[in-house]
């Protein structure tokens, strides 16, 4: 008999409890109105270009920087023997960085020494400029994406307490609470596009200095092999 009625008891309790409601990734979107739709709408924007600059660097930046372990070796002694030529034509066969510096390098021998190094200078500002397109728009989309994430949210928030100013002080705290939580969520989204785009950021740039570092001291071996003694 107790048992019964504890069986009943814990039923209604059940069906008193009210429903668990879970909210979508795409509720969260087009629940925020217009403005939070057109706000998470430009930071997927950003996140794509972000994205796409990130991995199309990351490849030419490593392709940049795979160079044949003998070339050197092989420059330093055509350029002994006196073979220019063949110096020319074995930086030509290397698509690198590195091997453009040393032909730059290789087609000023004979000029003063410091006419090359001048040259091979200029020619390394080049690369770098090279190496470094359109990294300056991560750093961009790292800072411009939390600050448009905190614009919806501000956005959000006006929307909400005017709808409340509107009604006198009598707007429904269930639907005031849940516009002010969907604003919230082009923060999270800003600040989503700003860690992903700062990291690739700084990644792009390690890896960028890791070449530079490899062009210059390619650059100080040229020239102190020409200035070796004959």
């Amino acid at each position: 008999m107790l048992a019964t009625f504890l069986q009943e008891a814990a039923q209604e309790t059940a069906e008193q409890l009210p429903e668990e409601k879970t909210l979508s990734f795409i509720e969260l979107i087009f629940d925020g109105g217009m403005a939070g739709t057109i706000v998470i709408a430009i930071l997927f924007v950003l996140l794509v270009v972000a994205l796409y600059i990130y991995f199309e660097r990351l490849f030419a930046i490593k392709a940049a920087s795979k160079t044949d372990v003998n070339f050197m070796s092989q420059i330093k002694d055509n350029i002994a023997n006196g073979n220019i030529e063949a110096a020319k034509i074995r930086c030509a066969q290397e698509n690198s960085p590195v091997a453009r510096l040393t032909a730059k390098g290789v087609s000023r021998i004979g000029s003063p020494l410091e006419d090359i190094n001048t040259a091979i200078e200029n020619a390394g500002k080049l690369e770098v400029y090279n190496l470094e397109k359109n990294v300056s728009i991560l750093a961009t989309i790292a800072g411009a994406g939390p600050m448009i994430g905190f614009l919806g949210t501000v956005i959000g928030m006006v929307l909400a307490f005017h709808e409340l100013a509107s009604s006198s002080g009598q707007a429904e705290m269930g639907s005031l609470a849940e516009g002010i939580y969907v604003a919230m969520t082009t923060t999270v989204a800003g600040l989503i596009v700003g860690i992903i785009a700062y990291i690739g950021y700084n990644h792009l740039v390690v890896k960028t200095d890791k070449v530079v570092h490899q062009m210059e001291a390619t650059a100080v071996d040229f020239l102190d092999l020409l200035n070796e003694p004959a």
